[in-house]
């Protein structure tokens, strides 16, 4: 079996999101001896390289694993998505806050966040519903169904308050909606629906420093001590790498801690002022290609579910990214979003390496039904 797996496993894919993860852990040792509870050693470092240690073991466990059960089998995504979303429930009664967010749990000296495994989670339900009403996507009552399943658990995000992951969870059922053939009018509708829902959560949801947020978005000079810190800082960051970079372990803004969080919301402003403009086109080369994988090993993919979960892990990754580059680029307003596979955190982390382990799973537990289809794989995927 492991055999199989070694044989067959995309090693282009693995490659580059190692490279990706290399890219965060290496910044973050370079950020050396932090100041205040850190001080005096590689934290994030060294906590990094074991969330790595266990995702990958995450993602090998997944790839033994023939998903394919899932296929027929919706009562266990049903029962998947409730204990997630009750965990979601929960936090407000025994959540952790950290960084003005109650979105964790506190075990120890490990925090787990919930959301990051409702991501892969989401992912899997649409592509069991979308799938199985393929022909009848078109009414707009599935399409409303299909959305209650991103809305519930994205409500709960919001009131953490986390915007940029219930952002997320609204970008994947949208994304996997017009993927699964949404028609243009129920699109319409849907965007007559947002701007009311903007409208609303603007005077009656989003809290003080959140508008100011948006706000420095548009004008970050507006408090420039204040909202707009962190959109100014970030930038200069970005712009004083240069082509070259400044060189690892001489990022003045993240060593000397004018970039706030630069282990997570900014690690990719970090990465840029110590790695220049070179080192941001090979990130974006090795994201573009692991993204480019997955959506090739949909393309092959030998059923409808496959295919959409293809998709929906593309959009999630692809989404998360470029919220992350354009708040740190200063595009898009600050939300507190990390960017996947570099940024520090576990929960996310591991998560990211089981919905990519399933993914990998759907073509090595393959049944074989197209014929050619594994011929055709092969030459698009490992170019033979």
């Amino acid at each position: 079996m492991m055999s199989k797996i070694l044989r067959e496993v995309d090693w282009i894919l693995i490659v580059s999101i190692l490279m990706l993860t290399f890219f965060g852990i290496i910044t973050m040792k370079s950020f050396g001896g932090e100041s205040g509870p850190l001080a005096g050693g590689d934290y994030f470092f060294n906590r990094q390289i074991l969330w790595l240690a266990l995702g990958f073991l995450v993602f090998v466990i997944s790839l033994s694993i023939d998903w394919n059960f899932l296929k027929t089998n919706s009562i266990f995504l049903l029962i998947l998505y409730g204990i997630v979303l009750l965990l979601l429930l929960f936090l407000f009664l025994a959540g952790h806050v950290s960084r003005g967010a109650l979105s964790w749990y506190k075990i120890h000296s490990v925090g787990v966040e919930p959301v990051e495994l409702m991501k892969p989670i989401l992912v899997l339900v649409l592509a069991k519903y979308f799938s199985k009403r393929h022909a009848e996507i078109g009414r707009i009552f599935h399409l409303l169904v299909s959305g209650m399943y991103a809305v519930l658990p994205a409500v709960f995000v919001m009131l953490q308050p986390a915007l940029g992951s219930a952002t997320i969870l609204l970008f994947l059922w949208l994304g996997m909606a017009l993927f699964g053939g949404i028609k243009f009018k129920h699109l319409f509708f849907l965007m007559i629906l947002g701007v009311i829902v903007a409208f609303s959560f603007w005077h009656f949801f989003l809290l003080p420093y959140q508008k100011q947020r948006i706000i420095s978005f548009i004008n970050p000079q507006h408090d420039i001590q204040g909202s707009g810190y962190h959109a100014i800082q970030s930038t200069v960051a970005i712009g004083s790498g240069g082509i070259f970079g400044k060189g690892l372990g001489f990022g003045t803004q993240s060593r000397l801690e004018f970039l706030p969080e630069h282990q997570t919301d900014f690690i990719f402003a970090a990465f840029a002022e110590e790695w220049g403009l070179i080192g941001v086109i090979m990130i974006f080369l090795f994201f573009g290609m692991a993204i480019w994988r997955i959506v090739l090993s949909g393309i092959y993919a030998e059923s409808n579910f496959e295919k959409l979960y293809s998709a929906g892990l593309s959009i999630l990754l692809f989404s998360q990214a470029m919220i992350h580059i354009g708040m740190n680029a200063g595009l898009l307003p600050i939300t507190g979003l990390g960017m996947p596979f570099v940024s520090y955190g576990g929960s996310s982390l591991i998560s990211l390496f089981l919905a990519v382990g399933i993914s990998q799973s759907f073509y090595i537990h393959r049944k074989g039904i197209f014929i050619g289809t594994e011929e055709r794989y092969q030459e698009g995927v490992f170019g033979a």
